[in-house]
């Protein structure tokens, strides 16, 4: 059901002309019915972020969003101020459907970044959208195809509260995904009776936890949004630890699926590092050893070059991971190719037939351990950026 399975949520999915693939669903519509209305929004940090990014920043900023309009065939990036423009028309045109202020409809595109949208195209198709809008689990699956690009599947979570309370959530992501967060669009939806403060703070934790360490390619997208809305439907306010957990739960969820369909992947890779002194000291080593092409392309081979693993979190500069070389162990789907440094058991060993490879390095300079997740490189990933449309 996807943002439609939490109570108070319509939504719909139609085929409006916007993308180069005939017929394709490319815009989305998800509209919050009440009695609340609160929001919570993360986007990039990318410096040149999108024109429906710096609108729906703007519109989150009161914690307050009805509806949330998204297309993929076009990112509407670098565009100046007349793609600006085209998201403020694109809002005010959903706000005049729904009976709403423009400043309550926030903005999501995808796609081939530098290009202005077809305007009257995504207009019409929000026409389109508003007369099929439904809470059904048709629609929500609508609405998921959507915002599809180069995903193969779309992605989405359902998750339901001790006390009944609902949420659901969907994404797309599939190529351009690096921290911080990942080429996508994520519309999460509760019907609990939540504050936008309580919203955000959630939010900002699950993001961090999940979104915020994965990476595909390595690239930071110009559009990634991420959107937390309550409608209040249910009547339940839940308690305030449980549902962090959930909202952390969904992100997760979300974030597992961009890596199970990262573009022309043949493995997910989980890079865990323990023994560290800190947390962060942690992460930048899993970033570090998850950014690594050369890693990624072994790991497509099948090989589990653990030089190319320990030459990586060599990298990480001693002031932000003091460790000693000497002491590092690394384990590769449960084997130790690595052991204080050097060579451990022989990397034939090592079972590389599973789909998820598990990595597991471990620093033995302290107690802090983090989780990055990323993909393996393949010639079908060469393939689909070598001649990319939206």
């Amino acid at each position: 059901m996807s943002v439609t399975f939490a109570q108070g949520f319509s939504a719909a999915g139609v085929s409006a002309g916007i993308s180069a693939v005939a017929g394709k669903k490319d815009l989305a519509l998800v509209v919050n019915n009440g009695p609340l209305d609160a929001a919570a929004g993360v986007f990039t940090s990318n410096r040149f972020c999108a024109a429906p990014v710096q609108w729906s920043r703007s519109v989150v900023a009161d914690g307050h969003v009805k509806a949330v309009i998204l297309n993929s065939g076009g990112a509407n990036a670098c565009t100046g101020k007349p793609g600006y423009e085209q998201s403020k028309a694109t809002a005010e045109k959903v706000a005049g459907l729904i009976g709403a202020k423009a400043e309550d409809v926030a903005v999501c595109s995808t796609g081939l970044i530098g290009e202005l949208l077809p305007l009257d195209n995504v207009l019409s198709g929000a026409d389109k959208a508003f007369e099929t809008l439904a809470d059904t689990a048709e629609a929500g699956a609508d609405a998921s195809h959507a915002i599809m690009t180069t995903d193969t599947k779309p992605k989405t979570v359902e998750l339901e509260g001790s006390n009944g309370f609902r949420i659901g959530g969907m994404v797309k992501g599939s190529g351009m995904i690096a921290p911080q967060l990942a080429t996508m669009l994520c519309v999460i939806t509760t019907d609990a009776v939540v504050t936008a403060g309580q919203l955000q703070a959630a939010l900002n934790a699950g993001v961090e936890m999940s979104f915020n360490r994965i990476d595909v390619d390595g690239c930071m997208s110009t559009n990634d949004t991420v959107l937390l809305l309550a409608s209040g439907a249910s009547g339940i306010e839940p308690e305030p630890d449980e549902f962090n957990e959930l909202v952390a739960k969904a992100t997760a969820s979300l974030a597992r699926q961009i890596i199970g369909d990262g573009e022309g992947a043949s493995h997910g890779i989980r890079v865990k590092v323990t023994g560290a002194t800190t947390e962060e000291a942690a992460l930048a080593c899993g970033r570090a050893v998850a950014a690594s092409n050369l890693l990624k392309c072994a790991i497509s081979g099948n090989d589990p070059n653990w030089g190319r693993i320990v030459s990586s979190l060599g990298t990480v500069p001693p002031d932000v991971a003091p460790y000693d070389s000497e002491k590092v162990t690394v384990d590769v789907n449960g084997v130790r190719i690595c052991e204080n440094g050097g060579a451990g058991r022989d990397r034939s060993e090592v079972d590389m037939t599973p789909r998820e490879v598990h990595i597991d390095i471990d620093l033995n300079a302290g107690d802090a351990e983090a989780t990055v997740w990323t993909d393996d490189l393949t010639h079908e990933y060469v393939h689909i950026n070598a001649d990319y449309e939206s």
